[in-house]
């Protein structure tokens, strides 16, 4: 029999951790929260220091009846759903439900993140454990209680006035206001024309592009030539001197030191994945998010990268080394 249960958000990160931590831990998975507001007025009572009134999410009782047997049988509980406001506040929830059934009783709860599924990382968390964190608990509570606020009675008005479906909120709300802006200032752009002046150019088989930057001993700026009768006469001007051919005045050549790119954050990974890919936000978040619970690639499921919903550009110490290490092998030292 298992003495610690520990609980995760999902399965697969379920199914990985247990095999790290071994025989004395049973890791179940909680499949997001456990308990919300409840779906009618009065959720939050503003009148009331905006006491807030949860029950528990329906879909998921059968796993919290799966905890509730497994945490009879074991001697204390980790939390260790993700390290952000949804994963402290699900920590929280969680607790608060089993303690309200009188399963917490003689058992320590602790509290532990996972910012990269390895098994020194997981590990590490295990041994060094925390309290639930109350300030990231009330930031996720307001922001819940914000989208009720808003939602709850700003939603109802796009479903009468344009069709059903349609969600306002917290964040679509000013999202919205951005792109109304955006377009104002771009119905309200007054078009200037202007012409540049490139010429295709091939030396001893080599195809290259080049720029006019100089006419008649003036630079040539964004609006210096601003019509095609100019861009004609520029034309017109350049054939005559050249004589069908262009020559090259000066060469310049210089040492350049090039940075790597910073490591990916929240913003920049989708950003990238929609320029590079073409990926939406969302499948760009559940790819990410499969990684970052494991991928088997030939040894066992092991994380491939740390928790992606992260302002932070700090690469794992366990990275680092791997990264010298295979250019050591590489390249060499």
């Amino acid at each position: 029999m298992a003495s610690h249960l520990v609980i995760v958000e999902s399965p697969a990160k379920a199914r990985t951790i247990e095999k790290y931590l071994g025989k004395d831990f049973k890791v179940l998975a909680s499949y997001g929260h456990v308990r919300d507001l409840i779906p009618k007025e009065g959720a939050v009572e503003t009148d009331n220091n905006f006491k807030m009134n949860y029950t528990p999410v329906e879909r998921n009782q059968k796993h919290l009846a799966t905890i509730k047997k497994e945490l009879k049988k074991a001697d204390s509980l980790y939390l260790a759903t993700d390290p952000d406001r949804e994963g402290e506040a699900i920590s929280w929830h969680l607790y608060e439900l089993l303690n309200e059934k009188n399963l917490m009783k003689n058992k320590r709860a602790y509290r532990v993140a996972f910012y990269e599924i390895t098994k020194q990382a997981v590990s590490e968390a295990i041994a060094h454990p925390r309290e639930i964190t109350m300030d990231l608990v009330n930031a996720q509570q307001a922001r819940r209680a914000l989208d009720y606020l808003v939602g709850f009675n700003l939603s109802p008005l796009l479903w009468r006035k344009i069709r059903r479906g349609l969600s306002a909120g917290r964040v679509q709300s000013p999202a919205l206001r951005m792109i109304v802006e955006r377009e104002l200032e771009i119905e309200a752009f007054n078009p200037r024309e202007y012409w540049s002046i490139e010429s295709d150019n091939n030396f001893k088989g080599e195809a290259f592009s080049a720029r006019l930057n100089l006419l008649g001993g003036e630079k040539v700026k964004q609006f210096t030539i601003t019509n095609a009768d100019q861009a004609n006469d520029a034309h017109r001007r350049l054939d005559e001197a050249a004589q069908g051919k262009l020559r090259v005045a000066k060469v310049e050549k210089k040492q350049r030191k090039r940075n790597p790119a910073a490591p990916f954050t929240t913003s920049t990974l989708q950003q990238e994945a929609a320029r590079k890919l073409g990926f939406g936000a969302q499948r760009t978040m559940r790819t990410a998010q499969k990684l970052y619970e494991g991928i088997d690639i030939g040894a066992g499921q092991v994380g491939l990268i740390s928790y992606m919903r992260t302002d932070s550009v700090a690469l794992s110490n366990d990275a680092l080394d791997e990264i010298r290490e295979f250019i050591a092998d590489k390249f060499g030292i």
